[in-house]
């Protein structure tokens, strides 16, 4: 059986995530000491005893799920579980990629955490609170959500970001121009369209001031090629030269998640089962509605782990 492990965005995160890890595997509680130490921040006790509110901004939201992420890889690789022969490639959903290519020894956890500091600062500050927005358009096809977008622009930014799942759309850009989507997708018969409790309008070209950043930030790291192909956002097939992987997570910043595509690449080329690393289930989630025959498995408690790592021996 061919496995991808991928790794999951932001919306996953939850106060408490990832401390039964950090008690029982001493290699994963090592992942939340280098993590902190790499930003000068006690993190993880953000991540463990929260306030929420704080735990949720962008730039504590972002390394926190990869730190959560590659815990729950290291304890999988306390039991034997490694990256590599059943595990043929990796991906992840938005900031998942970092988490992804830190997995598959591309880049340090150490690395991953500051870029994902950065990478939060920035979509955060790339667009004025109130002038952006988000919203999910529920029923749509991607064609026709598309579609609606460029007809809610208007000379505005309205663009798809997040193609998750049949049906399941998300758009982003100026707020008015999101809100004429909602209505536009209203009428072209979407089951639902709301916005987005957001703090900016992600993965839309107003994020470009992030992408300069991110592309100026990972000018400075070291980027090894990963030990397994990593499926990326941006083109839904599989990189793994480095100056490659650069100039797609620059892409990527202001370009559209095609996780839908991802997977479809995936179950296309044998994988038969995705194994999401980290808080939450949603990409779990979206396998079912994705592609028949693959199989979802969440990995995020020690209970999970040593019930994928006897499905993975």
């Amino acid at each position: 059986m061919t496995t991808a492990f991928t790794f999951p965005g932001q919306g996953s995160q939850a106060v408490g995530m990832g401390k039964a890890l950090a008690e029982a595997v001493p290699a994963a509680r090592a992942v939340f000491e280098e993590v902190d130490a790499a930003l000068g921040q006690k993190l993880s006790a953000l991540m463990w005893d929260g306030p929420e509110a704080e735990l949720t901004l962008t730039e504590n939201a972002q390394p926190a799920l990869m730190a959560v992420s590659l815990a729950a890889l290291r304890a999988l690789e306390a039991d034997g579980v490694r990256i590599g022969g059943p595990v043929a490639y990796v991906a992840g959903h938005s900031l998942g990629e970092y988490s992804a290519l830190a997995a598959a020894g591309s880049l340090t956890i150490a690395d991953a955490a500051r870029l994902l500091k950065i990478r939060g600062r920035a979509m955060q500050a790339a667009v004025p609170v109130g002038e952006g927005a988000m919203a999910a358009l529920l029923g749509l096809d991607f064609a026709t959500a598309t579609e609606v977008a460029a007809a809610a622009a208007e000379n505005e930014v309205c663009q798809a970001a997040n193609d998750n799942a049949d049906g399941q759309v998300v758009v982003s850009g100026s707020k008015a121009a999101v809100e004429r989507a909602v209505a536009l997708a209203k009428a072209r018969g979407a089951k639902r369209a709301m916005l987005l409790n957001v703090s900016a309008p992600f993965h839309c070209a107003l994020m470009q001031p992030a992408a300069d950043a991110m592309a100026a930030a990972l000018a400075e790291v070291d980027l090894k090629a990963p030990i397994v192909p990593l499926v990326a956002n941006v083109l839904a097939a599989p990189i793994s030269d480095p100056a490659d992987i650069r100039r797609r997570l620059v892409e990527q910043v202001t370009g559209t998640v095609r996780w839908r595509e991802s997977v479809q690449w995936l179950a296309a080329n044998g994988v038969t089962r995705l194994v999401e690393i980290g808080s939450g289930k949603v990409l779990t989630g979206l396998v079912k509605r994705i592609a028949d025959g693959v199989e979802g498995l969440a990995v995020n408690t020690p209970d999970d782990v040593a019930k994928a790592a006897a499905a993975l021996a």
